[in-house]
């Protein structure tokens, strides 16, 4: 691994021990290995740990969740399979709160509410429909949102908690409810940002430590490439 590299990744650590490792995830990072061939986080982050503890021999490294190519923010990463197998139960059972911060085009309605709706992904096109109930192969999307912020241009900044795990379930939801993220051209705002990424932030984790047991919360930095979220007094 070069040095920028190395350099790189050792500033994004927002938590480390034994047990796992936590990224703060820049919007250009892709977490697993994907058709582009791109170096993923998950082998970069293996090359990272061989080097910074002198490991001899495979180093393990295991993907507890994901995030989209062009979102910013934390992902958790094992060092054990005990790590994994723990954290992946976390995951199924709900038990991992996720909270997001989004920069959107427009205000919504109500200052905060919670949206519940049925996607239906289109694998050929990666994206997901908000459909009626019933619709064969959709699923319930749930997620809470409130309103923290505005700026100058018409943009809100919102912070908003899943309660499931669909895919693209917060870009499709606040875009069906008429406040599509800033740079999603996906799902239906003008423009990309310069740097490709879309305005959406994993800012919070909270879950149980699966070794320690203890509770966890951590926070991460938003990505100020964006000079927009400086605007944000938050």
């Amino acid at each position: 691994m070069d040095t920028a590299t190395y350099n790189l990744i050792h500033s994004q650590v927002v938590y480390e021990d034994n047990h796992i490792i936590v990224i703060n995830k820049r919007p250009s990072q892709i977490v697993q290995g994907d058709k582009t061939g791109d170096a993923c986080l998950v082998d970069i982050l293996k090359d990272y740990l061989k080097e910074k503890y002198d490991k001899p021999g495979r180093v393990y490294c295991g993907l507890v969740h994901r995030l989209d190519r062009p979102v910013s923010g934390l992902v958790i990463f094992a060092k054990t399979d005990k790590a994994l197998s723990r954290l992946t139960k976390q995951i199924k059972d709900r038990e991992i709160r996720k909270i997001y911060w989004a920069i959107v085009k427009g205000m919504p309605e109500k200052p905060e509410g919670t949206l519940t709706n049925y996607l239906k992904r289109n694998e050929k096109q990666n994206k997901s429909y908000i459909v009626s109930e019933g619709t064969a192969n959709a699923k319930l999307a749930v997620l809470d949102y409130r309103l923290i912020g505005r700026s100058a241009g018409g943009y809100s900044l919102l912070e908003v908690e899943l309660h499931t795990g669909r895919h693209h379930q917060i870009r499709a939801q606040l875009a069906g409810m008429g406040c599509p993220i800033k740079g999603d051209l996906k799902y239906g705002y003008q423009r990309s940002n310069p740097d490709g990424s879309i305005s959406l932030h994993a800012r919070r984790l909270q879950f149980v430590h699966p070794v320690k047991k203890e509770p966890m919360e951590l926070v991460a930095d938003v990505p100020y490439t964006d000079n927009l979220w400086k605007a944000f007094d938050v």
